[in-house]
């Protein structure tokens, strides 16, 4: 039986007691008492009121502020075990589902991109998991004031049954709102939520391209684009919560006009003594006990508002998924809290030296597309400086990313000194090898973090990594040389100084495979040729398998691979390819056409 792709709120609440069951447990069992235990009051009170009416003695006032202080003390106890454990028990709830959707991103391929912006991501992850939260939340206090009204309702129809039945009309009101306006109050936060993803995500997009923006002079207009969202995303969540104030409005007047019609039907059966009427004990406890039975309604309405309103971001959730079953976004996972937590592992270095690199009949298409890479063939062998050159669009940078598994192939085999490679994704990385893509990502912190990563570089190996990628003129530039904050993709670095310190971050791992996609675009001609010659002084065994049309790569290439059309068109060095070879000699000669796809 196949899992539902997207539950009910009924299922995912179950889920998520199911996962702390013990801290759930004793929430359920520490809120019913605290919702609870107020009857007792009420049965003091009448206690209290009945012998007030027939002349009463020191030794009931005694008693009862001896028991009124002894309900306080245990009620206050109570109070603090419970917020103590359900600040727990949400905040791991939540957590739990921020960390199962984050692991499910890592797990998707590098290479492929999300239909999520990275700011309707963030929303989903901070607000939408706030909002399945807030039902899992009220589902102690629903129980509690169950109970409550239920044992309230109990008592009350043992003093006056007609009184107590008529206190269920304003019940069957509030359950009949709140069932009719589900669709309205699940369409009113659907709408709000995409309202308040696109302006996370607008504001996401328009931060990481200022340059972009005052370069086209577009300022106004992009501030225009986000009055006209804000203006929508204020319509939206204006009309969500009006709406649901008003029905809390509804929940709570009906259940007030109920209570005073009801109070006045008691109050006109009253009578000091006999079997008439109700004694004014019986009065007060009624009182009492009708605001408990009312609540029980209130918390029924506002609940299932509440629940229409998180299915809602249940849907959203379980779509960023990406065709993973619903429960592994709320499965049981741990979070490490108790106690210290667990230490990086870091990849001990490989004992078994590079020896060769051998990739045969790999096969990938875009999904829906016939661009991709076809029975593509190719030997990298230890210590080889091997260059992958091509067309716009003939299959360059997805030949590199379906070897190192961040494009999942359809077909082929990889090796790796003679053992086949079965997960590219978890075994093309350092120590065996290291990838600088085209377009590198730094993070907003500094240079120094942006090159070790978390990870415990030593100093030697930092200074080497940055002398090789020509890196140390520009930070002695800096004020802050290595502590700069590069700013949110490092915006504050120039294109080139991006790329260098992507390629130095890289050589930090001491990867055996050096695996680069046009890492050199950025460069002048000079540098360029500086990093190459750094990088074999530095390393005489390292390997590299880099993509690029620059004469300083094709010129000190071992062997050139030139691509087309997804396939290896041929193979030689740079000197055999112009003469054996026209497309080379186009690409020699800087005629570079682009086509379509790949």
């Amino acid at each position: 039986m196949t899992e539902r792709r997207t539950p009910s709120i009924a299922q995912v609440l179950w889920k998520l007691m199911r996962n702390q069951p013990i801290r759930y447990g004793f929430a359920l069992v520490v809120w019913t008492l605290i919702w609870a235990m107020p009857v007792l009051v009420g049965l003091v009170i009448a206690y209290f009121f009945d012998e007030l009416a027939s002349g009463i003695e020191v030794d009931t006032v005694v008693l009862v502020v001896v028991a009124t202080l002894a309900y306080a003390i245990a009620r206050t106890v109570m109070i603090f075990l419970g917020m103590r454990n359900h600040a727990s028990l949400l905040f791991r709830a939540a957590s739990t589902m921020r960390r199962n959707l984050l692991l499910r991103l890592y797990e998707l391929p590098g290479a492929e991109t999300l239909d999520e912006t990275p700011g309707e991501l963030v929303s989903r992850f901070r607000d939408d998991v706030d909002h399945i939260v807030e039902p899992f939340d009220l589902t102690v206090d629903l129980a509690g004031a169950s109970v409550a009204g239920v044992v309230a309702f109990t008592i009350l129809f043992s003093i006056d049954p007609v009184i107590t039945l008529v206190i269920s009309l304003p019940v069957a009101v509030v359950a009949l709102v709140a069932n009719r306006t589900g669709g309205l109050v699940r369409r009113y936060r659907r709408h709000a939520r995409e309202a308040t993803e696109a302006i996370t995500g607008y504001l996401g997009e328009t931060f990481s391209a200022t340059q972009s923006i005052k370069v086209a002079g577009a300022e106004e207009t992009m501030l225009l684009r986000f009055q006209d969202l804000n203006d929508v995303r204020k319509d939206m969540m204006v009309r969500d919560r009006t709406l649901t104030e008003t029905m809390y409005a509804v929940y709570r007047n009906t259940i007030n006009i109920g209570t005073g019609l009801i109070l006045l039907m008691a109050a006109g059966r009253l009578a000091a003594t006999g079997d008439a009427g109700i004694s004014i004990g019986q009065f007060a406890l009624f009182v009492f006990l009708l605001e408990y039975v009312s609540d029980a309604a209130y918390f029924v309405g506002v609940f299932i508002a509440r629940a229409k309103q998180g299915s809602v971001s249940v849907d959203r959730l379980t779509k960023s998924l990406r065709g993973e079953p619903w429960s592994r976004a709320f499965a049981k996972t741990d979070l490490h809290l108790d106690g210290a937590p667990p230490q990086p592992e870091i990849s001990e270095r490989s004992t078994d030296p590079f020896r060769s690199l051998r990739v045969h009949g790999l096969t990938y298409h875009y999904p829906g597309s016939v661009n991709g890479i076809e029975d593509v063939d190719l030997e990298i062998r230890a210590g080889e400086f091997v260059v992958v050159t091509g067309r716009i669009g003939s299959g360059k940078t997805t030949l590199l990313r379906a070897i190192l598994g961040l494009l999942p192939a359809e077909s082929g085999s990889i090796v790796w000194n003679d053992a086949a490679v079965d997960d590219p994704e978890s075994s093309m990385v350092p120590p065996r090898s290291a990838y600088t893509p085209q377009v590198p990502k730094l993070f907003s912190m500094t240079l120094e973090d942006n090159l070790v990563l978390g990870d415990t570089v030593p100093k030697h190996l930092v200074d080497e990594s940055i002398y090789i990628a020509t890196m140390q003129r520009d930070i002695d530039q800096m004020p802050e040389g290595l502590e700069t904050m590069v700013g949110p993709r490092g915006v504050r670095l120039s294109g080139g100084q991006v790329q260098r310190s992507a390629g130095a971050r890289m050589l930090t791992r001491e990867p055996q495979l050096l695996v680069l996609d046009d890492v050199s675009s950025a460069l002048d001609v000079e540098t360029e040729q500086i990093m190459w010659t750094r990088l074999f002084n530095a390393r005489r065994d390292i390997t590299a398998l880099v993509v690029s049309h620059r004469h300083a790569a094709l010129a000190r290439a071992d062997r050139v691979i030139v691509m087309h059309d997804g396939r290896v068109a041929a193979t030689g060095s740079a000197e055999e390819l112009q003469e054996s070879s026209e497309r080379f000699r186009a690409i020699w000669e800087g005629v570079l056409q682009p086509v379509s796809g790949r």
